[in-house]
């Protein structure tokens, strides 16, 4: 996982540095289930949570935007959710995560 200045994302929704939120990878967001590849902002995963582990840290976020340069599994946090997870000089790290239900 790495961090990213949010805006307005894929899901239609402007969001700051300081909301907890995530971005997911293009290949995660164009294939969720129910999404019909017509609007973004449509898309179902939008508002889904998400809880990211790393070293003893985690954060829940929701999702409301899409990586194109992100790997499958690959998150982009905003900086206040990557904040809680690790310091900022680390810059990529490796992470596990889980949909909340």
């Amino acid at each position: 996982g790495t961090f990213y200045e949010p805006g307005l994302g894929a899901c239609g929704v402007i969001n700051a540095q300081y909301d907890l939120v995530v971005a997911i990878s293009y290949i995660l967001y164009d294939s969720y289930p129910g999404y019909t590849g017509n609007n973004p902002n449509d898309n179902p995963v939008c508002g889904k949570m998400i809880t990211a582990y790393y070293m003893g840290n985690q954060v829940t976020v929701m999702v409301v935007d899409r990586c194109i340069s992100c790997q499958i599994d690959d998150l982009q946090f905003s900086p206040a959710a990557f904040d809680t997870l690790a310091n900022f000089d680390l810059g990529r790290i490796p992470i596990s995560w889980v949909w909340d239900s």
